[in-house]
This record gives structure tokens, C-alpha cells and sequence, in this order.
């Protein structure tokens, strides 16, 4: 006798497929739109990023609990509090260039007189 889907695993992947329409979207839009999309998504209490940063945060509580228990081994859950750890640390990077995607999303899509020059590309590692 198979045991239905939870709920929770299908919203997990409805989220799942959803983010990847979002992100075929994106692909194809002109940039004032990609750049409100990127802005909208990386909004730090409303946007999936943080919403994602959110759930990994939810998933290390789980798994100490869970690891205190003996349920799972303790590297599960250092595991997860790493990565929830590294998410914040990028969303505290790309919470610099929030004010560059709402400028550039803000910007009419019609093309202007003399297109931007385009800027050398510079690795730049703030850790």
C-alpha cells in the first residue's frame, strides 16, 4: 500500500518548478525587467532568497533537535547551519547592490542616445 505524497514534499516541489520558470523568464527579459525581477527576488524580508535563508535556518534548528536525539549525526546538522550561515553572509554581499537593480529596473526599456560603457570585470572577495 503506497502512502500519499505530504503535503510539504509537493510544495517543495511546486516551489521547485516554479523557480525554475522564474528563472527561464529572466533569462529572456530586457534588463530594466531582469533587473526588477533580481531586485524583487533578492529583497531581504520579502524576496525568495531570503525566504530560502529562512527555510535552511528552519532545517539546522530541525536537524540539532533532531542530532541531539541521536535521529541524525551531528554532521547533518553542522552541515546545515554552515550553509545557513553562508547564506546570510551573501545576502549581506548582495545587500550592497540593492539600490544598483532598482536603479537599473527603474529605467525605461527604451534603448538611450549612448549606451552605458561597459566596466571591466573585477573579482572583488569581501570574507
Amino acid at each position: 500500500m503506497s502512502h500519499p505524497t505530504p503535503y510539504a514534499v509537493r510544495l517543495a516541489d511546486e516551489i521547485t518548478r516554479q523557480l525554475g520558470q522564474l528563472a527561464d523568464h529572466l533569462s529572456r527579459l530586457p534588463p530594466p525587467q531582469a533587473a526588477q525581477v533580481i531586485a524583487h527576488v533578492l529583497a531581504p524580508e520579502s524576496g525568495v532568497f531570503g525566504g530560502v535563508t529562512h527555510l535552511v535556518a528552519t532545517g539546522s534548528v530541525f536537524a540539532k533537535d533532531q542530532a541531539e536525539r541521536g535521529a541524525l549525526p551531528a554532521e547533518v546538522w553542522l552541515a546545515l547551519g554552515r550553509a545557513s550561515n553562508e547564506l546570510v553572509d551573501i545576502a549581506l554581499d548582495l545587500d550592497e547592490h540593492k539600490d544598483t537593480f532598482q536603479r537599473v529596473g527603474a529605467q525605461p526599456t527604451a534603448t538611450a542616445a549612448k549606451p552605458p560603457a561597459p566596466a571591466p570585470l573585477v573579482v572583488r572577495r569581501r570574507r
